[in-house]
């Protein structure tokens, strides 16, 4: 479909913070302004498209998923760097389209052979578009280590030097996840921005004044907010204060809406305090579209009970079953936003805090054409990177070499 112009009619468009009824068109990969096209080139587009009254989102972006499928990052790719592909096609069915693998607290050797497997790659038919790696550790507290190992907790001794002994090349890693109460974590916080890592906050004790200082040294993201936390104190917040914040810079933080990490009432509390921060993760493991059973997340052996994930024989919750979908849907009953709001959640926002909004996130012209279509009820119909069906609940929409189906019309 190369050099194709191809005009989306009959749809209600997510755009600019508000969703009304519209056409878009698509050419090269990237949504294209009409008036340049109509007016200027004179050109028709080569084919029209009815979408029949759906939803137009941007493509939702995961950036926590330590697997699914079977497959766990951290312990897996090594021997089966196929698994990568495994998950980034399997997520296509729930709407997204970009993703930051992550992996949790390891070993110096297992990160160098796992982070060169995640370099940034553009999607489509095989699967998600990879933005690169989210590491999760292993510069955590240990009081707070949640699922990670403890063996393989460490500190920053060297600052900078201590990041480059643990991963050696960072040319993969989007993404970093610290507890800013470290020592030299300030000085490691603003090396990382230098180099265009997003850092995040997380696995921590550290009190509000502490969470400031490395907000206003770079950091932006608080992961997985109220997990792995203090709790809310009104005398000691936490992290979690960070949601009133003065400081100049955004503050973004990550939810899980699984209806098993937070509770609605947290959700709520959270998005009315900072609604434009509010970022969906699944925090999904390997059992991720499978049934109940025995996995693993990292090297540690985990149980799924009642959809809920936790390191075996204990009661340590270590990530989530949940699809991004199913979150975006959990997620809007539990806050009553709008529509929008929920979709901006698992779309704009996580771009923003990632700083690639000008092409994900968005469907403004010029962005990438990575969209999801959903019904009235926010299921997912179908799923589309650069202009492309990359998969489809049903051949309604066509497939992405023909376009010519039911609803499709060459001009």
């Amino acid at each position: 479909m190369d050099g194709k112009l191809i005009k989306f009619v009959n749809c209600k468009i997510l755009r600019n913070h508000s969703l009304f009824e519209d056409c878009f068109l698509v050419g090269g990969g990237k949504i294209i302004d009409p008036e340049k096209i109509f007016f200027e080139e004179k050109r028709k587009p080569d084919i029209i498209i009815d979408l029949e009254g759906c939803i137009v989102s941007p493509g939702f972006i995961d950036i926590q998923i330590n697997g699914g499928f079977g497959v766990d990052f951290t312990h897996d790719l090594f021997q089966n760097p196929e698994g990568l592909n495994i998950v980034a096609k399997g997520v296509l069915a729930y709407g997204v389209t970009s993703f930051c693998p992550t992996l949790v607290t390891s070993t110096p050797q297992n990160y160098r052979r796992v982070l060169r497997l995640l370099s940034p790659r553009k999607g489509g038919l095989n699967g998600a578009s990879i933005l690169g790696a989210h590491v999760e550790g292993p510069f955590i507290n240990k009081k707070k280590m949640g699922a990670h190992n403890a063996e393989y907790i460490s500190d920053l001794p060297n600052g900078p030097g201590s990041i480059l002994d643990m991963y050696g090349d960072l040319s993969c890693i989007k993404v970093l996840t610290l507890a800013p109460e470290l020592e030299n974590s300030v000085e490691v916080i603003r090396w990382l921005v230098e180099k265009g890592i997003i850092v995040c906050l997380g696995h921590s004790v550290a009190d509000v004044e502490v969470g400031e200082e490395a907000i206003n040294s770079g950091a932006r993201v608080l992961t997985h907010l109220f997990n792995a936390m203090l709790p809310f104190h009104h005398r000691n917040p936490g992290l979690v204060g960070l949601l009133g914040t003065t400081c100049e810079n955004p503050v973004y933080f990550g939810l899980i809406p699984d209806g098993i990490h937070t509770h609605p009432s947290s959700l709520r509390i959270a998005y009315r305090s900072l609604p434009k921060g509010a970022i969906l993760v699944t925090d999904a493991i390997s059992a991720m579209g499978f049934d109940e059973g025995v996995h693993h997340i990292g090297d540690k052996k985990i149980e799924i009970k009642s959809n809920q994930a936790f390191i075996a024989n204990t009661t340590t919750l270590c990530g989530s079953v949940a699809t991004m979908d199913k979150c975006v849907r959990f997620f809007k009953e539990s806050t009553d936003c709008t529509i929008v709001e929920a979709l901006e959640a698992a779309t704009l926002h996580p771009a923003q805090a990632l700083g690639i909004e000008k092409t994900k996130g968005t469907l403004c012209f010029g962005s990438d054409a990575d969209f999801v279509l959903l019904n009235d009820e926010l299921e997912v119909l179908s799923t589309w990177i650069g202009g492309l069906c990359v998969w489809s609940q049903s051949p309604k929409f066509g497939d992405s070499d023909s376009y010519s189906l039911q609803n499709s019309t060459p001009i």
